[in-house]
């Protein structure tokens, strides 16, 4: 597994290094450091190793270098980066940076079929353009749908205004995305969720911060209450795992700035080890 930074994506308005998530892969790398003394430990959530005693490398290819102000480029950029781990064959763990990273990163699976996304998020980001621009953080689900990698989506959280109108949600029934709102999965439950993951030939699971509950979580860019817990996403992730391939991952909207207490970075530290532990006890490392 490599973890790659992209410390923002497209921005609606200024030039990007100002808005709150672009601190955030530095901000993960530094919070990380009080995990690694204990990953070998027992892990009590996994009942045992956390890597299932598979001997496991995690590399770090540090950060795309993006321009200020140069959106094309750095679209291009993303992509190319991510397209030449996929091909030395890791799975990339994608640190952002807002959720507009996601656009940029899928098109790099382009050599993949039959993929499904599975979203775990406040927000529907299906809007098709927001002032003119196409690739911003709330578009990431509409421009994945235009994908020909892309055949089945699940989008999991949705909660509280802003989701979107009506005629996005409406798009994105069209076009066959899974909705689960939040109070959905509180009430069924997570297996009741996983018995609607679209079947996949692989997975991309997509992160937004605020899919999970800012009591947990304070310190997103867009706080909206009655989100996830840290145990359903524990039991997602390790869901999706058993069911197939997990292809890559993004971890987006995270504001460092509003966490003064660090309790957000160390739930999306977790979340991450998680993940590898999910990955792991499925037997999907070799």
């Amino acid at each position: 597994m490599t973890f790659l930074g992209v410390p923002y994506g497209r921005p609606y308005r200024g030039l990007g290094p100002e808005l709150p998530s672009a601190t955030a892969p530095a901000a993960l790398r530094a919070a990380s450091l009080a995990f690694q003394p204990y990953y070998r430990n027992v892990d009590v959530d996994f009942g045992g190793d956390l890597f299932a005693g598979r001997e496991v490398l995690l590399a770090d290819a540090g950060d795309v270098r993006l321009v200020p102000g140069d959106h094309t480029g750095n679209l291009e950029r993303i992509t190319t980066v991510v397209r030449t781990l996929l091909r030395a064959g890791t799975v990339p763990i994608v640190l952002g940076g807002d959720h507009a990273v996601t656009v940029p990163v899928l098109q790099a699976y382009a050599e993949h079929t039959g993929l499904c996304i599975v979203q775990i998020d406040a927000h529907l980001d299906w809007r098709d353009e927001v002032d003119g621009i196409r690739e911003g953080f709330s578009s990431p689900m509409r421009r994945a749908s235009e994908l020909s990698s892309v055949h089945a989506m699940i989008q999991i959280g949705l909660r509280g205004a802003g989701s979107g109108r009506e005629g996005e949600f409406a798009a994105a029934r069209t076009w066959g995305s899974v909705l689960v709102p939040a109070r959905t999965v509180h009430r069924e439950g997570i297996e009741w969720v996983l018995d609607r993951l679209p079947q996949a030939s692989a997975y991309y699971v997509t992160l937004d911060a605020d899919g999970i509950d800012p009591g947990i979580m304070p310190g997103v860019n867009a706080p909206a209450p009655g989100g996830l817990t840290y145990w359903q996403v524990f039991d997602l992730l390790c869901g999706i795992a058993h069911r197939g391939q997990i292809v890559g991952f993004d971890l987006t909207e995270l504001a460092p700035a509003r966490d003064p207490s660090g309790v957000t970075m160390a739930h999306a530290v977790r979340i991450l080890l998680v993940l590898i532990g999910a990955l792991a006890h499925a037997g999907q490392f070799g």
